[in-house]
């Protein structure tokens, strides 16, 4: 497919978890963006990843306050952005 047939979608977070992005909520971002067809990138600082690789996500480090940039390309990568900051917005839907 060539890009300019590639729908793209960009949108921020702030990360509200008092503990960052540490295994829990890195793995539900992960277990999300792999739902979707499009390529979901997460942009932190100078640095990007492939949000479906909990690897990638868990090397970024990110902290409590930290502003995270997700941008997809692809079919769905508007509903993949928006449902990875609906995600986010709602703590990972991690409780504790």
């Amino acid at each position: 497919m060539s890009s300019e047939n590639r729908k793209k979608f960009t949108d921020s977070f702030i990360v509200i978890n008092e503990k960052g992005l540490h295994a829990r909520p890195s793995t539900e971002l992960a277990k999300l963006a792999s739902v979707f067809k499009s390529e979901v990138i997460i942009h932190y600082e100078m640095f990007s990843v492939n949000a479906k690789s909990l690897v990638g996500v868990l090397m970024l480090a990110i902290d409590y306050g930290d502003k995270v940039t997700v941008e997809a390309f692809g079919e769905d990568a508007e509903e993949a952005v928006k449902s990875i900051i609906k995600l986010a917005n709602n703590k990972f839907q991690i409780t504790c």
